[in-house]
């Protein structure tokens, strides 16, 4: 599972951010996703491999910008993890 930061332009509300997950929730194979109107992040753990195209051309339909795009290997956190 991979972990992707997406830094987006155009969110600027909760409303923004609601539109950001539904989207990607839809489009793509995601086991998580947070996004954040104040930090212009979204945080989307992958079950499977999200191209940066399709990602940036999913979220500029709906008006939004990829500004990058930052993989790293999703670790996960739990409640007795130390």
């Amino acid at each position: 599972m991979e972990k992707l930061i997406v830094k987006i332009d155009g969110m600027s509300c909760s409303m923004c951010e609601a539109h950001v997950k539904n989207l990607v929730r839809k489009n793509f194979d995601v086991k998580k996703v947070k996004a954040s109107h104040s930090k212009g992040i979204a945080e989307i753990a992958a079950e499977g491999y999200i191209g940066d195209e399709e990602l940036s051309k999913a979220l500029g339909e709906m008006g939004y910008k990829v500004l990058s795009v930052e993989r790293k290997e999703y670790e996960k956190k739990g409640f007795f993890r130390w």
